[in-house]
């Protein structure tokens, strides 16, 4: 059965593309539908633990679709990670070549001479291209080929370039060897730009993983202080009393202020988490990594600042 026709088009395009980017060998279907059974199997397990704590079955459904959506990302952020390891790894594979094709080899045995254990994942792509030369294909389709199936811009620009040294003519040993040397250098530009937003990037971890809790876990407080506060006044009605203004009993309960804080919370760590990866590499997805312990941190400082804070405001309370 193909479990991947249930998603609309454009997901299920970029599920397939992101299995395939991820060096996965299994079909993309049969794949997917691995990673469904163990969804169900996930959930069931969550089902059986709600059960066992008393809570409510509504979020079986949202157990469900959260470990749909976490096993999307996980693809999606192997795929991502396996393209940018490429990407790193190009500019060495580029001058080898160069190097290669100096020495009097032709092209074909150059890229194939290339396609070295420690370039892995690129040496199967190399391997898979200069073979396609080797066997008459002409070099430039091949390199097409080549950066269709990477599905990298990075690396699909150098290849048209060395497209366009091709069919200019030239030395394209000379063309290879600038080329490695460019990317290199952009790569050097790019990790010292890295180092100068590593402020915005600790801001954020401490605005989202202290800061914000603490004012969540204040809140609450203030909400539980302030229903506590209404529950002593009695009743209006009984009171004899010229003031313009009555109070009324709170219409929320704590539970709902503490629910809606750890949710903003989470909400809060995604996009932060995501705004992460996009300063620092460009790519939303390479932040979510980081997820996880933003979560983490949020939900414990908001806990024990709550816990801190109502155990001294409320005790003043009291005694008043």
């Amino acid at each position: 059965m193909n479990t991947l026709q249930f998603y609309p088009k454009p997901i299920r395009k970029q599920y397939i593309k992101n299995i395939r980017n991820a060096g996965i060998d299994k079909h993309p279907e049969r794949y997917h539908n691995t990673i469904l059974i163990q969804t169900i199997v996930l959930t069931a397990i969550a089902s059986s633990m709600f059960l066992l704590f008393n809570i409510s079955a509504i979020f079986i459904p949202v157990v469900f679709i959260f470990l749909i959506i976490a096993f999307y990302f996980k693809v999606s952020i192997t795929a991502s990670n396996r393209i940018r390891k490429m990407e790193l790894i190009f500019p060495d594979v580029v001058s080898l070549m160069a190097s290669n094709l100096r020495s009097g080899i032709t092209i074909d045995k150059a890229f194939l001479l290339a396609a070295r254990p420690e370039f892995d994942p690129l040496d199967k792509e190399i391997l898979k291209t200069g073979r396609d030369i080797t066997t008459g294909q002409d070099i430039i389709y091949a390199l097409r080929n080549m950066g269709d199936r990477i599905e990298s811009e990075r690396i699909e620009k150098v290849i048209t370039l060395i497209i366009s040294g091709l069919r200019a003519g030239g030395t394209i040993s000379d063309l290879l060897e600038q080329t490695a040397e460019n990317m290199k250098k952009k790569e050097i530009l790019e990790k010292k730009s890295r180092s100068t937003i590593l402020m915005y990037v600790i801001f954020i971890f401490f605005a989202v993983g202290a800061g914000a809790p603490v004012l969540f876990g204040l809140s609450s407080v203030l909400v539980e202080i302030i229903i506590e506060l209404t529950a002593r006044i009695p009743d209006v009605g009984t009171l004899q009393t010229d003031l313009p203004f009555t109070f009324n009993e709170v219409g929320i309960s704590l539970n709902f202020v503490i629910y809606f804080a750890v949710f903003f919370m989470l909400i809060s760590d995604l996009i932060s988490s995501m705004v992460i990866g996009l300063v620092q590499k460009g790519d939303a997805k390479a932040g979510l990594k980081y997820f996880i312990p933003l979560a983490a941190s949020s939900i414990i400082i908001f806990f024990i600042a709550r816990t801190f804070l109502s155990g001294i405001l409320l005790d003043l309370i009291s005694a008043v």
